[in-house]
């Protein structure tokens, strides 16, 4: 909302200042520091009141140290950080972006889906909470508002280099006179494509299309049909890894912002025409204005973190895990990321795995010799850690740093090609 605000002032006025707004850097950092303020204010008030409410975490004793201090503690946080996440975007992005739109979309669905699953345990006393069928139906139906939107809308498109071989070397990035010519280097009309980015290859770019090349000429017109079910899935796989990991005190948390910091710079670098240049990948028009909502983001989990770290005042329950999860998803889909989220979900992957894996040879080692056996002490994998002496923070600090250097090998594949 500022920002049509104070573009306006600038062009009718000239307001001092005004025309700031229209730089996307400026709007994202007032993002962040907008975002950090709301989640700190909100945060104290809103744990006071779901202590006064007595929303409380119910706690099964799974022997773990420490387990049972936590009984009690107030759920349903994962208020904060929605209100962190909307309340700058709303007013510092664009908002006719459709980019800006479906995220939004994306945030809000999911995190109703996690307020009535907090909602049905806590006030309702069930703790099986929403069923599973409800989740993954809800899921499913945001791939398909997501994938539906991608394949048809006609704001959705990329603008392909006329040559592979265009280039402008560094030592000219920033000159006025150069940019001109770069933007001769893309096609003058932009794309419809369910093209997407492949790590470490050098012309690193993958048609969805190609997959379906098998049932002859016109093949392309049925791309939805494996582009769509994709989305889906990563959907339904990253919001479900996310919700995994939140089992120690800021380990979801801090996880999601390291991602969203990872998350910012490849949607910055591939929505502005001169770095896309210069780092040789796709050019996506209008998604640098997603760095805005990224900000808001990585402040709003930035600022709950100062709650939820050891020893936790406060839960975000599925309201801010299936969020989290799914926002990330959506996110790395549209700036056509998502070939990179085993890299840059790492944890979320390692925790999905170590489930499905614990599960599947639990049932497979009972119906062979009939008794069951297990890979981990206990999965998700930082409950195995816990069984095997590691204190808690330790797990977090730990699982923190093999982020971090996930994220920083997530940017070096944009050159390491």
């Amino acid at each position: 909302m500022f920002y049509y605000l104070f573009i306006w002032l600038h062009e009718s006025f000239n307001f001092p200042g005004a025309g700031v707004f229209q730089y996307i850097s400026f709007r994202a950092a007032m993002a962040l520091i907008t975002s950090l303020f709301i989640s700190m204010i909100i945060g104290k008030r809103l744990i006071g009141f779901l202590k006064k409410k007595q929303v409380g975490e119910s706690i099964r004793d799974l022997g773990l140290e420490g387990q049972q201090q936590k009984q009690g503690t107030p759920t349903m946080g994962g208020l904060i950080i929605l209100a962190a996440i909307l309340i700058p975007t709303l007013v510092f992005a664009k908002l006719h972006n459709i980019y800006i739109i479906l995220i939004l979309v994306s945030t809000f669905w999911l995190g109703l889906i996690g307020f009535l699953d907090d909602y049905i345990k806590v006030f309702k006393k069930d703790k099986k909470g929403l069923a599973g069928k409800f989740k993954v139906m809800g899921q499913i139906g945001l791939g398909l508002i997501v994938g539906l939107t991608m394949y048809f809308s006609h704001d959705i498109v990329i603008r392909e280099k006329t040559s592979r071989q265009a280039y402008v070397p560094p030592s000219e990035l920033f000159n006025v006179e150069s940019n001109a010519e770069r933007a001769k280097m893309y096609t003058k009309v932009p794309v419809k494509s369910t093209k997407t980015t492949i790590p470490f290859l050098k012309n690193n770019e993958f048609d969805y299309s190609v997959i379906l090349s098998w049932v002859g000429d016109g093949y392309k017109k049925w791309t939805f049909l494996v582009f769509i079910p994709i989305i889906i899935f990563i959907i339904i796989a990253v919001s479900n890894g996310a919700n995994l990991t939140d089992g120690l005190d800021g380990l979801a948390t801090g996880s999601s912002a390291i991602i969203g910091l990872t998350l910012g710079v490849l949607a910055y670098v591939s929505g502005n025409i001169v770095f896309a240049n210069y780092l040789n990948i796709m050019y996506i028009p209008n998604t640098g204005e997603l760095a805005i909502y990224i900000s808001a983001f990585v402040g709003a989990c930035i600022g709950f973190l100062w709650y939820n770290s050891y020893p936790a005042q406060v839960f975000m329950g599925d309201t801010g895990s299936l969020a989290l999860g799914g926002v990330i998803a959506v996110f790395a889909v549209l700036i056509r990321k998502e070939i990179l989220i085993p890299i840059f979900c790492g944890v979320f992957l390692v925790e999905n795995l170590s489930v499905v894996l614990q599960v599947t040879f639990f049932k497979y080692t009972k119906r062979r010799f009939g008794t069951g056996k297990r890979i981990f002490l206990m999965s998700p994998l930082h409950h195995h850690f816990q069984m095997k002496g590691y204190h808690e923070s330790k797990i977090v600090l730990r699982f923190f740093i093999i982020g971090i250097m996930l994220a920083v090998l997530t940017i070096v594949t944009l050159k390491l090609r």
